[in-house]
């Protein structure tokens, strides 16, 4: 906070012929642009006045995330915030530093610290992916991200995946594929719980790998998706399903507001949302049965993927710990997608890795309320000089922020 204070011309003129007696106080929000900082690292070296024979002594030079590197944290965390957080373009920042502070930094040099921010960063990431995945229930989904191949001057689909724990963590894996071999390099090998996903058959593959050790845990959002498309040709229909589906809805709604546990989750779902399910099975087999919607047809194509979805969308009525729906981890891709739309492509297929570990850094500040430039600019300080069994306590649940997050 600043303060000014405004004297009157005539006490100014004459400050011992008056007396304060109070003040007025306003206030304005105002703005100062950020501005370079050349740091100087000066350590003097020092002989000893009466022992001559002593060698001359200097201060050790602070641990830095590489030796001779230009950027200090508090630069290195401002280009990865703008790039993943306000999504601007490596080329756009490039300017913005030419013509707004007179500095030349660039691209290919951004891009070179951003991957030596990605290889620091990987412990941190490491340990959410572990804690993510580590709890027996997990959703999962995907994003197409294009990326540059070498030497071609084209692009690619690659897929950003993301998992997601409700009410934990985040973090994204990259993947220049769709493909069911991508899952196994996402979820462990000794995973044994539910994954809840959407109808992608690539999911289905998987679970059918692992046998008993994974569930496939389904997702009404996608369900009624199907339905609100049908809605136009067929409205009475799908309007019926979509009315039967806000009923789910409007339990787990009050289950939200009374922060209800698994255990009374369970309780409440088997007796109020359990008939409504089962109105909607028997609904689903009857106009199957029937024949009276062409499969190729969008409220055919609606049946069809409830029935096919079915077992998954019962899973949530006897597994408290189960959502609705994926929505959270759709919610967690948008800043990708909205990224995306500025950067256009990742720069190469290696640069995907690099992203979906600044991505989960980011992502999880956000949901733990953390300023994610003052988290990285910290934490990048601190990782030259941390071993592998202190990283624990930088990750963005534990991390405590510094008293002078300025300094």
């Amino acid at each position: 906070m600043v303060e000014e204070i405004i004297e009157p011309e005539v006490v100014k003129a004459e400050p011992e012929a008056w007396r304060c007696i109070g003040e007025e106080v306003s206030e304005q929000l105002d703005y100062e642009p950020a501005r370079f900082v050349r740091r100087r690292l000066i350590r003097r070296r020092y002989v000893h006045r009466t022992l001559r024979e002593k060698p001359p002594v200097i201060a050790d030079l602070p641990e830095r995330l590489l030796d001779r590197s230009l950027p200090a944290p508090g630069l290195l965390a401002y280009i990865l915030v703008s790039k993943y957080c306000d999504h601007i373009p490596l080329y756009r920042l490039e300017q913005i530093f030419k013509n707004r502070h007179g500095i030349r930094l660039s691209r290919q040099s951004m891009c070179r610290w951003m991957a030596l921010a990605g290889d620091w960063l990987q412990p941190i990431y490491e340990h959410i992916r572990t804690g993510v995945m580590g709890g027996g229930y997990a959703q999962l989904d995907e994003t197409p991200i294009r990326f540059l191949e070498p030497g071609l001057g084209r692009t690619r689909q690659g897929f950003l995946w993301t998992g997601n724990r409700p009410g934990g963590d985040v973090f994204f894996h990259w993947e220049p594929s769709r493909a069911t071999a991508c899952l196994e390099r996402i979820v462990p090998t000794d995973f044994r719980g539910v994954l809840q996903t959407d109808g992608y058959v690539a999911y289905r593959a998987f679970a059918a790998s692992r046998g008993s050790a994974v569930q496939l845990a389904a997702c009404w959002a996608h369900a009624r998706r199907k339905f609100h498309e049908a809605l136009e040709l067929c409205p009475r229909a799908a309007g019926w399903f979509m009315r039967q589906i806000q009923h789910l809805y409007r339990v787990e709604a009050g289950l939200r507001e009374h922060h209800a546990g698994p255990r009374l989750r369970a309780a409440v779902r088997g007796a109020q949302s359990r008939p409504i399910v089962e109105r909607i099975g028997k609904a689903l087999l009857r106009l199957k049965t029937r024949g009276r919607y062409l499969p190729q047809s969008t409220m055919g194509q609606a049946i069809d993927y409830a029935l096919g979805q079915w077992p998954g969308l019962g899973l949530f009525l006897d597994d408290g710990r189960l959502e609705i729906d994926n929505n959270q981890v759709e919610n967690s891709i948008r800043p990708t997608a909205v990224g995306k739309k500025n950067w256009l492509f990742f720069g190469a297929e290696d640069t995907g890795q690099r992203s979906a570990i600044i991505y989960t850094i980011v992502e999880t500040c956000r949901r733990k309320g953390i300023d994610p430039y003052v988290y990285l600019k910290d934490v990048l300080r601190r990782l030259p000089a941390m071993t592998n069994h202190q990283i624990p306590t930088v990750v963005p649940g534990t991390w405590i922020a510094p008293l002078n997050p300025a300094s």
